[in-house]
């Protein structure tokens, strides 16, 4: 009896952390650069942002570091997203002055500036990042 009442504790153990794991895993912040195209001032940048969280955002902000083809740190810029509503996918673009598209080699999410939403960890915008590029740019953390 008492094997059974353990076996039966640890499959009701393994549930709950495979239940946990599967939540938390679930909860990202997806941003795709989408595009990179010139522009009047420099490059413009599209990207698709979706908020897996759970949780609407307030406010959500990155800092990126642009690399050029060279390897070499470009500059920073801050990213803001304003809003981004749980579930909702959308679509924004920033135009950089000065950069040009084609010796963009790298973006790199230096950090979250700004990650506001009753609820939310500051921290969760960094932690459930997930990046993806449709460019020929590497886009990471």
């Amino acid at each position: 009896m008492k094997t059974a009442t353990l076996a039966l504790s640890a499959a009701v153990a393994t549930v709950i952390s495979w239940s946990a794991f599967a939540q938390e895993a679930a909860q990202t912040i997806s941003l795709q650069l989408n595009a990179a195209q010139p522009s009047e001032k420099g490059c413009r940048f599209t990207f698709v942002v979706n908020n897996g969280l759970g949780h609407d955002l307030e406010k959500a902000a990155y800092e990126i570091a642009l690399f050029n083809d060279a390897g070499v740190v470009d500059r920073l810029s801050v990213l803001e997203f304003k809003d981004l509503p749980a579930g909702k996918t959308k679509v924004a673009r920033f135009d950089l002055a000065g950069v040009d598209c084609a010796k963009t080699g790298r973006l790199l999410v230096n950090t979250a500036t700004d990650c506001v939403g009753e609820g939310v960890d500051p921290g969760l915008c960094m932690k459930a990042l997930k990046t993806e590029s449709k460019t020929a740019i590497v886009f990471g953390v």
